[in-house]
């Protein structure tokens, strides 16, 4: 199979490229949360509709605001779309990577239309029963990918802020469980919660900090 995407064509240049290569349904798939050292990894699948919807980019390189405005619109035209989260403890137990691997396949294999072909950021994945690409960037070049980094980013950006209701003194609707240096001093000074990925070695440090 071979196929030609002008430079030009924009974020739905991969789409309409696959769609004449035979391929008319094309999934995006991307995750959110991997570099977190605390709460689920979540990731997203959507196929869009023929239709562009506008305003599509990275997740990362949009507003707050404009994730949540595009959020129920992806989910409201895609031609299907589906949303899964991996907690911190089987995380923990397969590692990052492997994490991350299942739960792209999960997130394809929950879809409720069988893609033709699977678009996917950063490395490839194995076992999503359709011919697949990985893409460099993937969600910044890909409208399908880049409504899935939306969803996926949305959606875990939701579950640390209703985690900060039940542990307030973490701040997770400030840092969404990342690595910054706020969490660090909370975790420095209070150590893990249930929520943390303890495979994490600045989470492991603490734990052991907080036990000698």
């Amino acid at each position: 199979m071979s196929f030609v995407v002008r430079r030009d064509a924009g974020i739905y240049g991969y789409e309409r490229a696959l769609k004449r290569a035979g391929f008319a349904g094309v999934a995006g798939v991307d995750e959110a949360g991997r570099g977190a050292c605390a709460g689920p990894l979540v990731a997203a699948s959507v196929i869009l509709p023929a239709r562009a919807i506008e305003g599509l980019a990275d997740s990362k390189k949009l507003t707050a605001l404009r994730r949540e405005r595009l959020f129920p619109l992806i989910q409201a035209r895609a031609v299907a779309w589906s949303v899964v989260r991996i907690e911190p403890d089987e995380c923990d137990a397969l590692g990052m990577h492997v994490a991350n691997l299942e739960a792209l396949r999960r997130a394809v294999a929950r879809l409720e239309v069988r893609p033709d072909f699977v678009l996917t950021d950063g490395f490839p994945v194995d076992g999503l029963g359709s011919p697949s690409l990985a893409m460099w960037k993937g969600d910044a070049v890909a409208a399908s990918v880049a409504a899935a980094s939306i969803l996926a980013k949305v959606t875990r950006d939701r579950i640390m802020t209703e985690y900060a209701s039940d542990y307030p003194s973490y701040q997770f609707d400030v840092h969404k469980g990342y690595c910054t240096p706020l969490h660090q001093s909370e975790l420095d000074a209070q150590g893990p919660c249930a929520i943390h990925r303890m495979k994490w070695d600045n989470v492991a440090r603490t734990t052991k900090l907080k036990r000698s």
